[in-house]
């Protein structure tokens, strides 16, 4: 599917079928797939790609509705209030469900019993970047490097996962980097394409142009693999440091859905994820899919949520 299809892809409500098809359709009315982030980002992307194989597969009509605020708590906020009769789902991710629970004192919703989780659809890896012409290529050399004059990086802002990995590598590598946060990555990017940062930390498949001008020079990767589209790119496990920070994205509705149509849901998805066209798209954005059943996305949820805790407290960014 070309990108300037899914881009396309209307974000208003569409006129309600007159019949379901089968199999997939589970509603006579249009499902809204609610974003926790503006349009044009990868979940934006995503979310759009579901819609589009939904309706043209399954007649299944389905919009995107971007809800982006308070790092996913506005749109999770906004779904879990909603009708669960499959008409409101929600493109789920590490802000609301992961990270959210441990950052803030109190949530307006429950990250688990407060939803249906259906499927989840993959997970993309960030890396870390240093300048090309800084004399860094290796992981002991920037860690030397921090030792000797300290180095910068740029996150996408307080409490995103690319800070939370910020801290988690300079942990692990025992070294106290200088974080400086951003509204987003593109701003971190830009600045550090200025000369401003020493270092900064994105989604490797989101780099891969700047990493092809030889305008970035990605380090290490936040995976338990390497990624086929960058093979020579060593993980920081293989490095002999355990950090390993997925971005994970999944489909959940709110609490107290029908059982047979989440079935219906999670199969459909899982049969888009399966389809070819998208499974190469999907690869290009740097998202590897793993089948699982609904339980057990919903246990991967709350496994999440217990393996950030302790990486979120030494972020420093919990308690608001």
């Amino acid at each position: 599917m070309k990108l300037s299809r899914i881009l396309a892809l209307p974000a208003v409500t569409l006129m309600a079928t007159t019949a379901l098809a089968d199999p997939g359709a589970w509603s006579d009315a249009p499902v809204r797939i609610v974003v926790t982030f503006p349009p044009g980002g990868t979940s934006d992307l995503v979310a759009r790609i579901v819609a589009q194989h939904l309706e043209s597969d399954y007649g299944q009509k389905a919009v995107v509705d971007n809800r982006p605020g308070a790092g996913g708590t506005v749109a999770a906020d906004y779904v879990a209030q909603q009708p669960a009769d499959g008409t409101t789902l929600i493109l789920g991710n590490n802000a609301p469900f992961t990270i959210a629970p441990t950052q803030f004192d109190s949530l307006p919703y429950a990250p688990l019993d407060g939803f249906t989780h259906i499927a989840y659809l993959g997970a993309s890896t960030p890396a870390l970047f240093v300048q090309p012409d800084a004399g860094i290529t290796t992981l002991d050399q920037f860690i030397a490097t921090a030792n000797e004059t300290g180095i910068t990086y740029g996150s996408s802002g307080v409490g995103s996962i690319t800070h939370i990995l910020g801290q988690a590598v300079d942990n692990a590598l025992d070294i106290e980097t200088i974080h400086v946060p951003y509204q987003g990555s593109a701003p971190a990017i830009q600045d550090f394409r200025a000369g401003v940062l020493d270092s900064y930390y994105d989604m490797l498949a989101q780099n891969e142009d700047l990493i092809a001008e030889g305008a970035t020079l990605p380090l290490a990767l936040a995976a338990p693999e390497r990624a086929p589209l960058f093979p020579d790119l060593p993980t920081f496990r293989e490095l002999g440091y355990d950090v390993v920070i997925e971005n994970w994205t999944g489909l959940s509705g709110p609490a107290g859905m029908d059982p047979a149509m989440v079935t219906t849901i999670h199969d459909s998805v899982e049969a888009i994820m399966a389809d070819p066209e998208v499974v190469a798209q999907m690869a290009q954005w740097g998202i590897r899919h793993t089948a699982m059943t609904s339980a057990q996305f919903t246990d991967f949820v709350a496994q999440t949520i217990d393996l950030w805790r302790p990486l979120i407290d030494a972020a420093n960014v919990n308690g608001g």
